[in-house]
């Protein structure tokens, strides 16, 4: 809508000779509303109803998305409205939140950016990215991890979500994010001052120290430590995670979050378009290197309380253990590659072994030895003597009684003390009266 200045000035500048597009560029207008007021169809003052606009129906919702989280991603938002109905296209929905007005200004955010930054070439095939980002609250409650790996040159990411960052559950999450890439380039860049791990070490230059040979003799791949300037790749990468996925999945458990996080890794990140292709395609065209057939035999430890109905929680599932360690702290120990986990007692002792059931399934796993020992406790305990009357009257005794006038400030009145030497002392005095 144009005000009468406006107005006034749409009309001089085209009585000069002014062309609509110079006039709109002029005003920072839309040529078509220039033209209308040109052309006498809108008046100044009256804004133009559009009853027919498609995005009316869904701006209360972005509105309200925006206002919770100003920063959420508008091709976030853009695929939550097409689920419900939007028929309009992307640039249109972008156009609509600026013209609006709908995201909100975050001051906390506002800094200073900028800097030199390195420009580095990445042929296929040569290089793959690594770095962890956090999840601090997460629905399940507890802390979870997320590594990162991002094919340099095509920019394919897969990532693996893990509890912790120590050096077994790296090993593991490498191994997993290779074998979703389908194989390894010929060098790993690492930062050189990356996170430390719960234990307080870097764990990338420990796996590096640690790891190195074996896994280069099975991959052929040579890790490189570098500082994090020189891997922006990655760090991209992990930003569209956390915006385009974090911010807006609705999971419970860890489990659930992997099994989204692989989905949005195919769907979502390999369809994204450079130049002519997409991601996907360009990877497909990387030459990679094969995997070793096993993983890189890591061994782990994890410190878990028993609970009283004698199962462990380890990685969202339920292990049991013997009734006798119920309430103590026991040891998990796992090796990678191994079917199997270990529950040992805080006297070293190895109380349980399990087959690992899949991550995050919720599943409890009890062997029958543990069933049959954790029903003879039960049974052995149970009774049905009460302790005590369920219902008896016992009002504050007298000793209650006194404790409770003290606080008062009061003397409590006690029954009179009958003493019969009194009475016996009082007859023998009449008796001897009656003699005199």
């Amino acid at each position: 809508m144009l005000v009468q200045e406006e107005y006034v000035e749409v009309h001089a500048l085209r009585r000069r000779g002014w062309s609509i597009s110079a006039i709109a560029r002029h005003l920072g207008r839309d040529r078509k509303t220039v033209r209308a007021y040109l052309s006498g169809e809108r008046m100044p003052g009256e804004r133009a109803i559009d009853e027919s606009d498609p995005f009316e129906p869904f701006e209360a919702y972005v509105r309200q998305r925006l206002s919770d989280d100003p920063h959420v991603w508008a091709s976030a938002l853009f695929d939550e409205v097409v689920a419900l109905g939007y028929a309009q296209s992307y640039p249109t929905l972008v156009r609509k939140i600026r013209h609006r007005g709908l995201r909100p200004s975050c001051g906390a955010c506002a800094g200073t950016r900028g800097g030199a930054a390195a420009i580095i070439d990445h042929p296929p095939g040569e290089e793959c990215q690594w770095d962890w980002t956090e999840l601090r609250d997460t629905p399940w409650g507890s802390r979870a991890f997320v590594l990162v790996g991002v094919l340099s040159h095509s920019g394919r990411f897969r990532a693996w979500v893990t509890p912790g960052q120590d050096q077994p559950h790296l090993v593991e999450g490498i191994d997993e994010v290779l074998r979703r890439l389908g194989g390894t380039p010929r060098r790993w860049r690492m930062c050189s001052d990356g996170h430390r791990d719960n234990t307080g070490h870097r764990p990338y230059p420990t796996v590096v120290r640690g790891s190195s040979e074996t896994l280069r003799s099975g991959s052929g791949s040579v890790p490189t430590v570098s500082s994090s300037t020189q891997k922006g790749v990655v760090e991209k990468a992990i930003h569209y995670i956390s915006q385009r996925w974090w911010r807006t999945v609705t999971v419970t458990s860890l489990g659930q979050a992997q099994d989204s996080l692989d989905e949005f890794c195919v769907s979502v990140g390999d369809s994204r378009r450079r130049g002519e292709v997409t991601v996907g395609e360009l990877a497909d065209s990387e030459s990679l290197l094969e995997l070793p057939p096993v993983a890189y035999p890591a061994e782990g430890t994890l410190e878990r309380k028993v609970a009283a109905n004698g199962l462990v929680s380890v990685w969202g599932n339920r292990y049991s253990v013997p009734p006798g360690v119920i309430d103590t702290q026991v040891t998990v120990r796992w090796r990678l590659g191994d079917a199997t986990i270990d529950m040992v007692s805080e006297s070293g002792r190895l109380v349980a072994t399990h087959r690992k059931a899949p991550r995050g399934l919720g599943r409890v796993v009890r062997l029958p030895e543990h069933t049959a020992a954790l029903e003879n406790v039960v049974l052995a305990a149970f009774t049905t003597k009460r302790p005590c009357k369920p219902k008896p009257n016992r009002p504050p005794t007298e000793a209650a009684r006194a404790i409770a006038a003290g606080i008062r400030g009061e003397t409590l009145a006690t029954e009179p003390v009958i003493d019969l030497g009194v009475y016996q002392r009082h007859v023998e005095a009449q008796t001897r009266r009656r003699r005199s």
